[in-house]
This record gives C-alpha cells, sequence and structure tokens, in this order.
C-alpha cells in the first residue's frame, strides 16, 4: 500500500483523464491520494474529486503565487470545505521567492502564510508547506507560528544542517522525483539523515518526474522509483520501508 500525499490530479494534464491516471497508479500499489489545491478552481475541484474517489483525500488552500486578486470571499468559499471529512489538510500553502523578487509582494506571501497557518490551527487540520528559495525567512515564520497539528515540507529543500529545525517544529520531510537525480547530492544526504518515522513519499504530478523520466508529464505511478531510491539509501527492507510511510502518512492525514 503506497500514500501518494502530494499530488494535483485536479490540474488539466491530469484530470482530463483521471481514471486512466488512478488506475496505472493503482497496479503498483498506490492506493491513497492527496490531491493538492493552490487557488480556489483547484481547491475546489480536489474537494469534489475527493467525493467521487473514495480513494482521494482533498488539501484546500492558496499557494504563496496564487494569491494576487484573491478576495476575502474567495478565501472564505474555499475554507468553508474545512470540515468536510475528505478534507485532511490545509495547502499548498508557504513563501516562493524563486518566482517573486518584488519585496512587497513577498511580505503579502508572509501574510497568507501565517493567515492559514492559523485557519489550520483554529480546524485542528495539518499543512502542506511549499517553500522555493526562502527557508529562512519560512523557518522564521513557522517558528512564531508554530503548525499545532503538524504538516508536511513538501519537497524539502533544505539542507541536513536545517533538517534537526524542521523536526523540531514536529514537520514530516517529504521528498519527491529530485531525490533520485544522478546530481541530487543534497537530498539524498537529506533522506539518509531523515528519521523514517518522519517521512512522507510524494510526486507532486504532473511535475517534478524522477529520473529517468525527467521531462515528461509525471503521474502518480512514478512514485515507485521514489520509493525505490528510498530504499537504496536506507538499507533498509522496501517492505519495512512501505510499511512505515504509509503509517506516517495515514497518521499524519488521520485516514
Amino acid at each position: 500500500m503506497i500514500f501518494d500525499t502530494h499530488c494535483h490530479l485536479n490540474s488539466p494534464e491530469l484530470y482530463t483523464r483521471i481514471d486512466e491516471v488512478l488506475e496505472s497508479a493503482k497496479k503498483v500499489g498506490v492506493d491513497k491520494f492527496l490531491v493538492i489545491g493552490w487557488d480556489k478552481e483547484s481547491s475546489l475541484l480536489a474537494v469534489e474529486l475527493a467525493h467521487k474517489y473514495k480513494e482521494i483525500y482533498a488539501a484546500i488552500g492558496f499557494h504563496p503565487t496564487d494569491i494576487d486578486g484573491v478576495s476575502e470571499k474567495d478565501f472564505n468559499e474555499v475554507m468553508s470545505h474545512v470540515n468536510d471529512p475528505k478534507v485532511v489538510a490545509i495547502g499548498e500553502i508557504g513563501l516562493d521567492y524563486h518566482w517573486v523578487k518584488d519585496p512587497a509582494q513577498r511580505e503579502k506571501q508572509k501574510e497568507w502564510f501565517i493567515k492559514q497557518i492559523k485557519f489550520a490551527n483554529e480546524h485542528q487540520k495539518p499543512i502542506s508547506i511549499h517553500n522555493r528559495e526562502a527557508f529562512e525567512d519560512c523557518l522564521k515564520i513557522l517558528k512564531e507560528n508554530r503548525p499545532l497539528y503538524s504538516g508536511v515540507m513538501h519537497c524539502y529543500s533544505g539542507s541536513v544542517e536545517l533538517l534537526k529545525d524542521v523536526l523540531d517544529l514536529g514537520l514530516y520531510i517529504g521528498l519527491d522525483g529530485p531525490l533520485t537525480f544522478t546530481n541530487a547530492k543534497t537530498p539524498k544526504e537529506v533522506c539518509e539523515e531523515v528519521p523514517l518515522d518522519r517521512l512522507l513519499v510524494e510526486t507532486d504530478s504532473p511535475y517534478l518526474s524522477p529520473h529517468p523520466l525527467r521531462g515528461t508529464v509525471n503521474e502518480p505511478k512514478n512514485i515507485a522509483l521514489v520509493i525505490d531510491e528510498i530504499t537504496r539509501l536506507k538499507g533498509i527492507s522496501k517492505k519495512h520501508i512501505l510499511e512505515v510511510l504509509y503509517d506516517n502518512s495515514c497518521k499524519l492525514f488521520h485516514v
């Protein structure tokens, strides 16, 4: 059994052929999918998919690069689904300095990040954290606004040295396709260092296809390649890896 804890089946690349995508993933053992929202439309679609398919769960939220023009009405419309039993997390939320250089816009990202952490705490939900080239500010916000119901650093991109700070916050580490890249020295070191009971496996499909599929549309079925690399790096039996990863995911998201 495998739980893809971060995928975008609500994206056009996958949504238009979702039955085929789900079927191919099930053939490699994936039996649970957490579909992550990034704006109003994708969050509402994630909820819709979660009700249509018993194996799908939803996370709702506003990605840092998708906050422009979002009204309080939009926020309330999305977050009105927070008590839906198939909505198991708030996300994908966080900071992204790769695409956003303007200081004022970065401050706005911080405000939205804090707003959504507080909302998650109020409603007893874990969070899925997007952090790109903003690790210092992201960590500062998390320390000052501690996620009370845990969460995951999605596609962890920090150093081994910063790992302790993240783990001390009670967060899990999400590993994706980049772990398999031949030149991915730091992600491989992180995988070796992070305790197995704090690890989650993700695809971020349709993005971040693992080696040797880089450049293609990623799918949940490709999670098998990420798990194979975790198994190789950890030097533990694949059976045990699969059991612990699945238990971690179900525990964090209460499913």
